[in-house]
Parts: C-alpha cells; sequence; structure tokens
C-alpha cells in the first residue's frame, strides 16, 4: 500500500470479514488455545451458529441470503407456480401406471396421471412468461419461481428453461432426499431450514401466483396467500387457479361463503382458469401489459 493510498478518505479503514478469516488461517499458530472451539470467529462457528439460542440469527441469515443475490441477479418481480410434487410428467404417465399393484393403487395412479395435463400448462405458462423477457428500470419481471422440486415444480422451471431463460428453485430440507430439479438455474437454487422463511420468500417479489392440483404443501402455500390478500396484509394480484374439477372436490368454496366465515366477494380473490393462454392473458389484462 503506497502513502497516498493509506490518505484516502474514503479508504475502508476497517478489513473485511473474509480479510480477517483468512489471517487466522495463515497467521495463527497451532496451539491448544487456537484449537479451542471457543477460540472460532463466530461468524465461522458452525457448532455455535446451530445453537438453540441462535434460531433468530438463522432466520435473519435465511431472509438476507435470498433476497440479497436474488437482488444481485436483477429479480424485480416473479411469477410463482405451485403444485404437487406427485402428479407424472407425460413421459412418466405409463411407468406410473405400471407400478401400480392393487385395485386401491390403480384408481390413485389413474387419478394422478389425468392430472399430467396440468405438468404441460405448467410448463407452457412458464414458457410464455419467460420468452416475454419483460424489463422494467433494469429489473426483470415474471421471473419463473418454483419449489424447486419435481412434478409441478420442475415444469415451471423447465418452461423457463426452455424458453431460455433463468429460472429459480425454494428448496426445503426434509428428512427424506430432497433435491433441486435439474431445470433450476444453479446460481437461483435456494435451500430453506424454515418453512416460514421460504413461504416469505414466494411471496416478496410475487406478482402473480399460479396454483395447480396438490396436496398439503399446496393447499398451506396457497391458503396463506389468499389469507394475506383477504385480511389487506398484502396487496391483490392475479392468483389462477388451475382445475376447477379437482379444486370443487376437495374443496367446497360456495360452502364457506355459504355459511358466512367467509365473505361472496372473497371468491372473487382468486381466477379459474385451465390453460396457460387464460392465465397469462389475466396477468396481461391485470397489470395491463404492452405485449
Amino acid at each position: 500500500m503506497t502513502e497516498e493510498e493509506a490518505k484516502r478518505l474514503n479508504r475502508r479503514r476497517f478489513y473485511k470479514a473474509e480479510q480477517e478469516a483468512g489471517f487466522v488461517e495463515s497467521h495463527v499458530a497451532s496451539t491448544p488455545q487456537t484449537r479451542s472451539p471457543s477460540y472460532r470467529l463466530a461468524f465461522r462457528d458452525t457448532d455455535f451458529l446451530l445453537r438453540e439460542e441462535l434460531r433468530p440469527v438463522r432466520f435473519q441469515l435465511e431472509l438476507l441470503k435470498t433476497e440479497m443475490l436474488l437482488e444481485e441477479a436483477q429479480i424485480g418481480s416473479t411469477l410463482v407456480c405451485y403444485g404437487s410434487a406427485r402428479i407424472p410428467t407425460p413421459e412418466a404417465i405409463e411407468a406410473t401406471l405400471a407400478a401400480a399393484t392393487t385395485p386401491e393403487r390403480k384408481a390413485v395412479a389413474e387419478k394422478l396421471a389425468a392430472k399430467a395435463k396440468y405438468y404441460e400448462e405448467a410448463r407452457k405458462l412458464a414458457h410464455i412468461a419467460s420468452e416475454q423477457g419483460i424489463v422494467e428500470k433494469g429489473m426483470r419481471q415474471f421471473v419463473v419461481c418454483s419449489g424447486g422440486g419435481p412434478s409441478i415444480m420442475e415444469a415451471a422451471n423447465r418452461g423457463a428453461s426452455d424458453a431460455g431463460a433463468e429460472s429459480i428453485g425454494l428448496n426445503i430440507v426434509l428428512p427424506h432426499e430432497q433435491a433441486p430439479n435439474s431445470f433450476v438455474t444453479p446460481r437461483l437454487a435456494f435451500q430453506f431450514h424454515y418453512f416460514a422463511l421460504r413461504k416469505m420468500h414466494f411471496l416478496l417479489r410475487a406478482r402473480a401466483v399460479a396454483v395447480f392440483p396438490g396436496g398439503f404443501g399446496t393447499f398451506d402455500e396457497f391458503f396463506e396467500l389468499l389469507t394475506l390478500v383477504q385480511t389487506g396484509k398484502m396487496q391483490p394480484m392475479p392468483i389462477l387457479l388451475f382445475g376447477a374439477e379437482f379444486w370443487n372436490r376437495v374443496i367446497n368454496f360456495e360452502a364457506l361463503a355459504e355459511e358466512g366465515v367467509i365473505n361472496a366477494d372473497d371468491l372473487k380473490l382468486f381466477t379459474w382458469v385451465e390453460t396457460a393462454e387464460e392465465a397469462w392473458a389475466e396477468i396481461v389484462r391485470f397489470y395491463d401489459l404492452d405485449v
């Protein structure tokens, strides 16, 4: 460092954390004291960070890491796709049916196979949104975001990949094996410990949400979104519900209104659609997009 550089008023006076960590690795002698866990820099001490008392810090880290990297990737808004991890791809229908060995399992397999059309619709919707390449104030808009897993989630990331666009995958750590599908953009593949933080990141940049048939996870995500909009905690956006036959069979929306536990107008919070084209047309209409 030259004397002139040292005198600059805007020069950083403290070393960066990564520099100080390097000092420890290269200059500190190995002694009983320096080998003790207590001597580790706190931010390099994994055992310390995993202590129960550090849960608030881990919450903040999960919030900040994804937020900062998405901002650096110039992602302004997202098109989020929720849906089942069990619906087969069209290519896997025959294998799904063949694997069913009892009448009960065959009946379930046939119902799942019939929903494979939604894999194609999710893929098409993601492709349509991605190929638009909408940019506003230097930030990319309607970037496809999924849970990063298989089935409907894979279809969304695959559709974006088909269009030559990046897409986001928000995976969650589970007791069984869970890995991002191969269509998630590697630098936009995130892993979460906390469901709450993952769901928050689904919606922080969301400007439209497509909800396909799914199970408990999809229900959880869908109803939390409805609750946020219904209570005014979140501004309205296109909530596109694919598969009226499925949803009306598993949830009696009209009965909720008839029983008085929701208002009749709450049924207008989401829009029924069956095709990717219908869903994208609703997004274009809602935002008056010039596409």
